[in-house]
């Protein structure tokens, strides 16, 4: 009988060059420690949280994977060239790239707090960001003949955030960016969005709606009645990156215990 507590985990990226940005901390980490568990070679990239990363990393080696480190604020085209310029000659090649890298405005408890450095910061880096990475790495992907993109995305893309519109904007903006370089890419590269529902991350455990109440809300709503950690859904946005995934592309995957069934 097979134990439920520890999934077989299968290498389906055997040989595959995989970089996860924002994989520092929370969902992005989990996303590289599990492509490193299945076979990848993983790229490891941070803005600012080089300790996580570095402990992303670690997790990596001490598992028998194989990591590298990438720093890069992602908020300019430049930027964006260079990193992605140092990844392909790292990899010689880039197979999936997850573009995790995003600012929730975590700070942020309501709309009227908005202010323009919010606005600024959230669209900059979770939308312009997004879309840079995606045309800056997926362009070189083309030249290479293949690849696969999956953009995380968020339940907030349903439900919107009265908490911070400008972080559902932003998320349904990379919905846009998606299906336009999914038609554009094809047929050798494919583009997708990952929306997980909520999750326990460090981050949102120290959120103070999450400690007064809107965690039991959330789960009350919940028909699989669970608020997962991240690693158990880092499997699942891998998926759109491997070969069972080969014929979708331009979608949004929704994987949040059943909290918004999306209708036809």
């Amino acid at each position: 009988m097979s134990d439920t507590a520890t999934p077989t985990i299968f290498p389906r990226f055997a040989g595959k060059s995989v970089l996860v940005t924002g994989a520092g901390t929370g969902f992005g980490a989990e996303i590289a420690v599990r492509a490193a568990k299945e076979g990848a070679r993983v790229g490891v990239h941070y803005n600012s949280s080089r300790a996580g990363a570095e402990r992303t990393v670690e997790r990596i080696e001490e598992s028998g994977g194989e990591a590298a480190l990438f720093q890069a604020n992602i908020d300019t085209w430049d930027v964006i060239k260079k990193l992605a310029t140092e990844v392909f000659d790292h990899f010689g090649g880039l197979d999936v790239l997850i573009n995790n890298v995003g600012d929730v405005a975590t700070e942020q408890m309501s709309w009227k707090e908005l202010t323009q450095e919010a606005l600024d910061r959230v669209i900059d880096v979770d939308l312009k960001g997004t879309l840079l990475c995606v045309h800056e790495f997926g362009s070189r992907m083309l030249e290479q003949g293949h690849g696969a993109i999956v953009n995380i995305g968020s339940t907030v893309i349903v439900r919107g955030s009265a908490r911070a519109p400008q972080y559902a904007a932003a998320k349904y903006g990379i919905v846009g960016v998606t299906k336009s370089y999914a038609a554009a890419f094809a047929p050798n590269v494919r583009v997708n969005t990952f929306a997980p529902g909520f999750m326990e991350t460090g981050a949102t455990l120290e959120r103070e709606d999450w400690k007064n109440g809107r965690r039991e809300k959330l789960l009350s709503m919940t028909p699989l009645a669970q608020i997962p950690a991240p690693e158990v859904v880092a499997g699942t946005a891998l998926f759109l990156a491997t070969e069972d995934a080969s014929h979708i592309t331009g979608v949004y995957l929704l994987a949040d215990g059943g909290y918004n069934m999306v209708g036809a």
